[in-house]
């Protein structure tokens, strides 16, 4: 299974909710059946790694945010099977760019799964301070383990 966690910019918010995933995934030692990558429905960061006070927050917290910046690309829907959307922005973006209905089953936003606090979007803390950052953090933590858990469980059906 892949997976791809898309924000605006890709450098605080879609690598965040990649490395928490993949250390979720590592933790229960399905790496070899799960995979994660990130992008942005901007250019603008392309090549860039993660924000610094993203990459500092998420170390505190044992996450390793290693991604480079990338664009989303309409090849993306061929490679993954699923695309995690921050915000209803990134989901009408991403959405606009899907050809099939298949594609755009394939679309969901992180704040679905969302638990811990009842939020429509993840917010983008990069305009913010530290804690916004940490925010982000907690609110990707529980979106992940929730996500993780309905996939799995979709899969076995």
């Amino acid at each position: 299974m892949k997976l791809l966690f898309v924000c605006l910019g890709n450098i605080c918010r879609s690598p965040a909710a990649e490395a928490i995933m993949n250390k979720f995934i590592e933790d229960r030692n399905m790496a070899d059946h799960i995979t994660c990558d990130s992008a942005g429905t901007s250019q603008h960061h392309a090549g860039h790694q993660a924000d610094p006070r993203m990459r500092k927050h998420a170390k505190v917290k044992g996450y390793n945010i290693t991604s480079i910046s990338r664009a989303f690309e309409t090849e993306d829907f061929n490679n993954f099977n699923w695309i995690i959307t921050m915000d209803d922005s990134n989901y009408e973006n991403v959405s606009s760019l899907a050809i099939t209905e298949k594609d755009k089953k394939k679309i969901l936003k992180m704040a679905d799964f969302c638990m811990i606090k009842n939020c429509n979007f993840i917010p983008d803390p990069y305009y913010e301070g530290d804690q916004g950052f940490l925010n982000v953090i907690t609110l990707l933590e529980d979106s992940c383990s929730q996500l993780l858990k309905y996939l799995l469980k979709k899969e076995n059906k």
